[in-house]
């Protein structure tokens, strides 16, 4: 009588584990534009200590946020990108964009953010 096998193939390992390194690889793709969002979201939340007394214009508010993209390493979005608007007798600033990672050849995944902080009024 043969004993009969039980268990895995080698064959079957690899269709188990093939999805889960293609999820392990997208999340390393995705992590460095997770922390250039986290230091877009710091550099917009500390604008609102720096102008909580107000004096706040648009140019100022883009020049400080230019002081911190230079020191945090944030290239994209550029401060062209950040929308700063009127909102009521203060200043609405938003971060909204897309970023995208490449995954395999031409297959990308895109992220969108989005983050607004509200300021003090001012000129």
């Amino acid at each position: 009588m043969l004993a009969r096998q039980r268990g895995v193939t080698a064959i079957g390992w690899l269709i188990l584990l093939i999805p889960f390194a293609i999820i392990i690889y997208a999340c390393i793709r995705l992590i460095p534009i997770y922390m250039n969002y986290m230091e877009v979201a710091r550099s917009l939340n500390e604008l609102t200590s720096e102008y909580r007394t107000g004096g706040a214009t648009p140019q100022s508010i883009r020049q400080s946020l230019q002081n911190r993209f230079d020191v945090e390493g944030v290239d994209y979005p550029t401060v062209k990108d950040i929308s700063i608007s009127r909102q009521g007798a203060g200043w609405a600033v938003e971060a909204a964009y897309y970023d995208q990672a490449p995954l395999f050849l031409h297959i990308t995944m895109q992220v969108q953010f989005d983050k607004t902080v509200t300021l003090s009024g001012g000129g």
